[in-house]
């Protein structure tokens, strides 16, 4: 897939007042990629909305998506206030619910301002490709790792620190990656929006699994999304290459935490998003319970 496939991507078609219709790419992909659900949920409810943008959006996904059927975004007008505007998106197939996310817009104005700094990393064009990280792996994870890699296009990945997925790797909470749409994309900034949306759901979970040196590439392991936020704090590019600075502050219960803060490259920060996932240890048949 091109850059140029992703704008048509999110390029939705009309289906009756207020209800637009996606399209998932033939990837290859068992199920449809949840930051693909969250751009065009995005962008369905931005139709909806006139002079204001996004400041934040809270999400379930509720149902896996099969990417063979068209996915209808039915939004629902929540409010229109004086300075705020709410919309809540239900993506459906075959008249199931698969996603729910309610939208929050924001007229433009001036206030406070103050941001976290970036962390101290190595510039993208320092950072190895992740391709150069498959050797370290076993052969089961390397293959689900290039497997991911073949198939995320246009998403372009650099790893600031490749020793994150070797087999001795120290445990850590945090994790950085350089990441981009590889293309140029339109200067409309709503599209810049939703490819931003788009990249905030990679790699997320596998740094809820760095403290226990797993990676979401491993066959041993059942990791799925189970929710997604994101504050929109200025604008960004997501041709450019953009920092996401991750860390993870919890996991329990087989669910793990992890925040993510998007920079530009000079520093500025973007978005932050929040994610909560479920990471399950797939039982071995001689642990399985008796039926």
């Amino acid at each position: 897939m091109t850059a140029d496939d992703l704008v048509a991507l999110f390029d939705l078609a009309p289906a009756g007042r207020d209800s637009f219709t996606g399209f998932s790419p033939n990837n290859g992909w068992r199920r449809v990629y949840g930051g693909q659900v969250l751009a065009q949920a995005l962008v369905a409810a931005e139709r909806t909305v006139t002079g204001r943008d996004p400041h934040s959006l809270h999400a379930y996904f509720l149902l896996g998506g099969d990417p063979k059927e068209p996915i209808v975004f039915e939004v629902e007008r929540i409010r229109d206030g004086r300075s705020f505007t709410t919309r809540r998106v239900v993506a459906r197939q075959k008249g199931a619910a698969i996603f729910a996310m309610t939208a929050s817009f924001h007229a433009a104005e001036s206030g406070f301002d103050h941001a976290a700094p970036a962390p101290a990393v190595p510039p993208p064009e320092a950072c190895a490709d992740p391709y150069a990280a498959l050797e370290a792996l076993p052969a089961p994870t390397r293959f689900r790792m290039k497997g991911m890699l073949d198939t995320t296009r246009p998403i372009e990945l650099r790893p600031t620190d490749l020793t994150r997925y070797a087999p001795d790797a120290p445990p850590d909470t945090r994790q950085s990656v350089w990441m981009r749409i590889g293309g140029r994309l339109p200067d409309d900034p709503a599209v810049h929006r939703a490819a931003l949306l788009y990249l905030s759901d990679m790699t997320l979970l596998d740094t809820a699994l760095r403290p226990h040196g797993l990676t979401v590439y491993d066959h041993r392991l059942q990791v799925a999304s189970l929710d997604h936020a994101l504050w929109f704090h200025r604008p960004a590019r997501a041709d450019d290459w953009l920092l996401y600075a991750q860390d993870t502050p919890n996991a329990a219960n087989a669910v793990g935490l992890v925040r993510g803060l998007v920079y530009t490259r000079d520093g500025t920060l973007a978005a932050t998003a929040m994610q909560e996932g479920l990471l399950r240890r797939r039982m071995e048949p001689d642990q399985a319970p008796n039926s």
